[in-house]
C-alpha cells in the first residue's frame, strides 16, 4: 500500500493489472474501475461517457498557458469511513486516480469513481507567494439538454425551475447584476443537475473547500453553452502547496445521483479525535410560528415544553436571546431547558453579511479571542450546539471564517449549524460537528413573500435530487399550520419531508398548538424520528413531479413519499429490498389536506397520491 500526501490519507492501491490499464492512453481514456463511466479526449476536449453515451464535455482544463499532456495511471482509490450524521453511516467508495503534470509547478489530479469523476489542481514548489491565478476550466451543457439549475445568490436560497435553455430572465432580488450581454442571468450556483441523455443525469458541484480557498459557481457569460468554473475572490498569496477544491460530477440513474456521497468522500477525512459528544437530533423551532426571534422567555418554555411531550431532544433559542423580556436573561431560558432534559442550541449573528437592522447578538465571534470567551461561556452553561447566520457569500475569508468557527466550536462540545450560509462542500466530513446547514429555500420562506404556496409542492420534488444530495439541508420542514403566507401541500405531504430531507439537526417549523393537535400517531412518530440515516435508497421519482425515498435507521425503514404536481397521480414503488414486517404504520392523505392513519401488513406496490399530497411509512 502507499500513500500519497496529497491524498490526505486515503489508500491508493496499485497492482500490476491495474498498472497495464496504462496502455489505454494510448487512446487516451480513463476509466472507473467498473468501466461504465469514461472520459475520451480530443481535440483538447474532454468527452465523459456513461454507457457509452457523451453526458458532460470539458472544454478545458487548468489554467492559462499550461498544457495537457496525456494523463498518466496513478492507482486505484479505495475509501471506506464512517459518518455520525446524513444519508449513510458507512461510506464506500472506488475510483481510478490519473494525474497530469501541467507545467513544472502544477498538477491535475482527476478520479473516475464508478459513480462520477473530480478533478483538482495541485500547486507545489512555489518559492515566492504568488496571487492564486486565474482557473479557465469549463464545461460544456449544450441548448435544449433537460435542466434543473439555481440562479446564484449568496444564501443558495432559490428555485431549481425546470428548463431547457440557459436563457433565463434574473431573479430580481438577487442576480440582477449577473446578467449576460443579452440580459440573460450567466451566474449559477452549485449544485446544478442535467440530464444529457434520457434517464442519464450528472450533478456538478464541488468539495472539500480549505480555509486558503474560495469557492465557485458556474459563469456563462460569455457562451451560453460555456459554463465557466471561477472561484470567488481570493486575496491569499500561495506559496508552497496549495490545492483547489475538487470539481465534482456525479454521474449516473437518478439512484446514483441521490445515493451518491461522493462529495465527502472526496473531503478530508475528521479532524477530531472525539466525537461520541456530537448526537443528530430533532429540534423544536420558534422562529416559524411567530416570525420572530426568541426575545420572549415564556414563549422558548413553551417550545421547550413541546420538546418534552414530543421527546425531542433539542430546542433552538434563536435570535435575539440577547434582549430577553419577562426579566429574564438568556442563562434562564438555558437552565429551564436543561432541568428539562432538553439540549439548547443558540443562535448568532456572523456579523459579516447582514448586520445594520439585522438582530442580534452580534460581533462575538468575529475576533478569535471573543469567539474563544463566548464559546467557553457557553460550554459552560449547557448550551450544545450554536446556529450562526448572516454570512456574506463564497469568497476566502467566508470560508476561513466557517472553518475556524467549527474548529473552535468543536473545543467546546459545540455543534454547528450554519444559515445564510454556502452549501456543503464535504466539510461535515472533515468536521463532524457541522450537522447542518441552510443554503435552500426552505419553509421559512412562508413567512416572506407569497411566491412560496404555489411553488413548494414541486420544489420540494426537486430538493432531493439537487440540493439534498450533497450535503445535509436545514430546510425546517414539517408545517401542519399556517405561518404569513398559506402552504397548499397536505399534511402527510408536509410530514413526509421531515424523512426525505436529511438535516443532521432536524428543525420541525410548526407550532405547539399545531403539533399538540395532531393525531397521537402523528406526535408519536416525532418521538422516533432519527436525524441520521444508515443507509438511503432511492425508490422511485423525477425531479419536481414526485419523489420517493427509503431510509433505514437501526432495524426500522422509513419510507417517505411527495406528489409535486398539480394534479393527482399514481406513483409506482418497488420496497422489494425491505424485508417484510406486519408492524407497518402509515400516514396517507385525508380529506382537505387532513389524515388518514393506519396499521398495515402488506407495502402498497402503487399509490393514488393527491395533488401536493404525500406518503409515509414506519415499518418496524
Amino acid at each position: 500500500m502507499l500513500r500519497f500526501g496529497f491524498n490526505f490519507g486515503i489508500a491508493v492501491i496499485l497492482t500490476a493489472a491495474m498498472l497495464d490499464s496504462c496502455n489505454l492512453f494510448n487512446n487516451k481514456i480513463c476509466s472507473s474501475p467498473d468501466n461504465k463511466i469514461r472520459i475520451v479526449a480530443d481535440s483538447g476536449k474532454y468527452f465523459i461517457k456513461y454507457n457509452s453515451n457523451d453526458v458532460l464535455t470539458i472544454n478545458k482544463l487548468g489554467y492559462k498557458d499550461t498544457i495537457l499532456p496525456e494523463l498518466k495511471f496513478v492507482g486505484t482509490i479505495t475509501d471506506k469511513y464512517t459518518m455520525i450524521s446524513g444519508k449513510k453511516s458507512r461510506c464506500k467508495n472506488q475510483g481510478n486516480e490519473y494525474s497530469a503534470k501541467l507545467s513544472d509547478n502544477i498538477d491535475l489530479n482527476l478520479r473516475v469513481y464508478n459513480n462520477g469523476v473530480a478533478f483538482r489542481y495541485h500547486f507545489h514548489d512555489i518559492k515566492k507567494p504568488i496571487p492564486v491565478p486565474q482557473e479557465i476550466t469549463s464545461f460544456n451543457i449544450k441548448e435544449g439538454t433537460n435542466r434543473w439549475m439555481q440562479q446564484w445568490c449568496e444564501s443558495y436560497e432559490g428555485f431549481f425551475p425546470y428548463s431547457k435553455t440557459a436563457k433565463q430572465e434574473p431573479v430580481p432580488s438577487f442576480s440582477g447584476i449577473n446578467k449576460s450581454k443579452d440580459g440573460y442571468n450567466c451566474r449559477w450556483g452549485y449544485p446544478a443537475l442535467i440530464e444529457p441523455v434520457k434517464d442519464c443525469f450528472v450533478l456538478i458541484s464541488e468539495s472539500d473547500v480549505k480555509a486558503y480557498n474560495s469557492a465557485s459557481s458556474l459563469w456563462n457569460d460569455n457562451n451560453v453553452e460555456t459554463f465557466e468554473v471561477r472561484p470567488e475572490k481570493n486575496e491569499t498569496l500561495i506559496s508552497g502547496e496549495y490545492f483547489t477544491p475538487w470539481r465534482v460530477a456525479i454521474i449516473g440513474k437518478l439512484s446514483d445521483i441521490v445515493e451518491s456521497t461522493l462529495i465527502t468522500d472526496l473531503a478530508e477525512p475528521s479532524k477530531l479525535d472525539d466525537i461520541s459528544w456530537i448526537n443528530p437530533g430533532v429540534v423544536s423551532w420558534i422562529y416559524w410560528a411567530y416570525n420572530h426571534g426568541s426575545n420572549d422567555y415564556d414563549i422558548i418554555t413553551k417550545y421547550v415544553d413541546l420538546a418534552v411531550k414530543l421527546k425531542l431532544p433539542y430546542v433552538l433559542i434563536d435570535a435575539e436571546w440577547d434582549e430577553m423580556k419577562n426579566g429574564k436573561t438568556i442563562e434562564d431560558a438555558v437552565k429551564y431547558a436543561t432541568d428539562n432534559n432538553i439540549k439548547p442550541l443558540i443562535w448568532y449573528n456572523s456579523s459579516v453579511g447582514w448586520i445594520n437592522g439585522a438582530p442580534g447578538p452580534k460581533f462575538r465571534l468575529n475576533k478569535p479571542e471573543d469567539r474563544e470567551k463566548e464559546f467557553a461561556w457557553c460550554e459552560k452553561i449547557g448550551v450544545k450546539g450554536v446556529k450562526i447566520d448572516f454570512f456574506s457569500g463564497d469568497n476566502q475569508m467566508n470560508m476561513n471564517y466557517c472553518i475556524e468557527l467549527l474548529e473552535s466550536a468543536a473545543k467546546h462540545h459545540l455543534t454547528v449549524n450554519f444559515h445564510g450560509a454556502t452549501i456543503p462542500r464535504g466539510w461535515q466530513r472533515t468536521y463532524p460537528n457541522l450537522l447542518s446547514t441552510e443554503g435552500v429555500y426552505g419553509a421559512e420562506w412562508y413567512n416572506n413573500v407569497a411566491t412560496f404556496t404555489d411553488k413548494a409542492a414541486c420544489h420540494n420534488a426537486t430538493l432531493p435530487f439537487t440540493r439534498n444530495v450533497i450535503g445535509p439541508m436545514d430546510y425546517t420542514p414539517c408545517a401542519f399550520s399556517d405561518s404569513q403566507y398559506p402552504h397548499i401541500t397536505s399534511n402527510a405531504h408536509e410530514l413526509a419531508l421531515t424523512v426525505l430531507f436529511e438535516s443532521g439537526l432536524q428543525h420541525i417549523a410548526d407550532s405547539p398548538e399545531s403539533l399538540l393537535s395532531q393525531p397521537q400517531e402523528v406526535q408519536n412518530f416525532f418521538a422516533e424520528l432519527p436525524a441520521a440515516w444508515d443507509e438511503t435508497r432511492f425508490v422511485a421519482g423525477y425531479p419536481g413531479e414526485y419523489a420517493v425515498l427509503a431510509r433505514k435507521k437501526g432495524d426500522t425503514w422509513f419510507v417517505a413519499g411527495i406528489n409535486g404536481k398539480d394534479s393527482e397521480q399514481k406513483i409506482s414503488i418497488n420496497l422489494d429490498f425491505i424485508d417484510k414486517k406486519s408492524d407497518i404504520q402509515a400516514f396517507y392523505d385525508g380529506e382537505n389536506k387532513d389524515w388518514k392513519i393506519e396499521k398495515i401488513t402488506i407495502l402498497p406496490y402503487e399509490i393514488s397520491c393527491k395533488a401536493h399530497g404525500g406518503f409515509l411509512f414506519v415499518i418496524k
